[in-house]
């Protein structure tokens, strides 16, 4: 009788758990694809470099959207059971929401598991193949955007103007740079020649000059520098390649979980990089224990909400979503500064969930409803 239940009640979860998986998965993708899509109208990047770009992507935004998802699946599932009386049928029948829980527990453990799986391995290896990718069409990018007699930007913030260009050997002749990435400064770099060399292991691309000037001049054109040089290299980074991504991505969440145990002892205690380090870890843990925590909240929060407050049900399941996501930026942010202990503050928005998810077993479980959202619902009613 109850493997019959427990099965019903499976089938009840697990399609809305994929739709909604893929639809906060879209939502997410959609926010990212904004500033993918303008290498591609800009700057001609191909369509399979963006499929991979996404392909990379992808584990974080599962991870991500993992709690959310079960959540939703999970209250979806015990409301509707319950706005059709079935919970009150096999509650009359001796059943009480206790026993209705194994499935629940079920799923939610299996998004541990994928939780996990995701913030020990395929995350990681998303944002470095992600990191890497971008680099790879970065330093093609500099050969494609850079055109002989013709002011052109192939980088942000640095706009090239050359009288010849070998794509071959990467040779620019009599050429003339603007480079605006300092906000109090402006660098022009008139040069004989330059080359570009790129380097995979740093992720940077430098640009050579030979014989030439450069002209320093401030934003308030109150001082002016002019510097002659034999040689000088000029130094491009992902966040000047790509800011708009690479920005998205530290470097933390493309290490794995010794890399981190590793770089967590070898710097002192108490920096800035220290606290980054040890934060990322507990996220490796404290995220998958969130998504357990989500999954039972959705169970007495769907039984207690009858179908006049579906949409109000929706509405406070994603709530808790957000509140869930703010307080662990916040946390985050804080143990940053070292103002909270970064290896505490991961954990508090789980100490957030456990309450409210032992409050809703108890009030479901005593059949009390929950008396905030019956005034909100007769006050929306007059």
């Amino acid at each position: 009788m109850k493997l019959t239940i427990f099965k019903y009640i499976f089938h009840e979860i697990w399609p809305t758990f994929i739709a909604s998986l893929l639809v906060f998965i879209f939502i997410v993708l959609a926010a990212r694809m904004l500033n993918i899509a303008e290498w591609v109208v800009n700057h001609g990047v191909p369509v399979t470099k963006v499929a991979q770009m996404i392909y990379y992507l992808l584990p974080g935004m599962v991870l991500f959207a993992l709690p959310a998802a079960l959540l939703m699946a999970v209250f979806v599932a015990f409301h509707r059971l319950s706005s059709d009386n079935e919970i009150q049928a096999l509650q009359s029948s001796g059943i009480s929401l206790y026993q209705m829980l194994p499935p629940v527990l079920a799923v939610s453990i299996g998004g541990v598991i994928l939780a996990l799986f995701l913030a020990l391995a395929a995350a990681p290896w998303g944002n470095r193949s992600f990191k890497d990718l971008i680099f790879q069409v970065a330093n093609s990018k500099a050969d494609l955007g850079i055109r002989e007699r013709v002011f052109s930007e192939p980088f942000d913030g640095i706009t090239f103007y050359i009288n010849s260009f070998s794509s071959r050997q990467r040779i620019m002749k009599d050429v003339f740079l603007v480079d605006n990435r300092d906000p109090a400064l402006t660098n022009t770099i008139v040069a004989r020649q330059g080359k570009i060399f790129s380097n995979s292991r740093a992720k940077t691309i430098m640009v050579h000059f030979i014989d030439g000037t450069i002209f320093m001049v401030d934003k308030n054109l109150d001082n002016v520098r002019t510097i002659k040089f034999k040689t000088y290299d000029l130094s491009i980074g992902l966040k000047d390649i790509m800011s708009p991504l690479s920005s998205r991505k530290r470097e933390p969440k493309e290490m794995y979980l010794g890399e981190l145990f590793k770089r967590v002892k070898d710097i002192p205690p108490g920096e800035p990089k220290h606290n980054e380090m040890l934060i990322q870890l507990m996220e490796r843990f404290s995220i998958p224990l969130a998504v357990f925590l989500m999954g039972i909240i959705g169970a007495p929060l769907g039984a207690q909400i009858r179908s006049r407050g579906r949409i109000l049900g929706i509405v406070v399941s994603l709530a808790i979503f957000v509140v869930y996501y703010v307080f662990l930026a916040g946390m985050r942010s804080v143990g940053e500064t070292g103002a909270l202990s970064p290896s505490i503050g991961p954990w508090l928005p789980d100490v957030f969930l456990l309450i409210s998810c032992l409050w809703l077993l108890k009030r479901a479980g005593k059949e009390r409803p929950i008396s905030f959202l019956d005034r909100f619902l007769a006050f929306q009613e007059h």
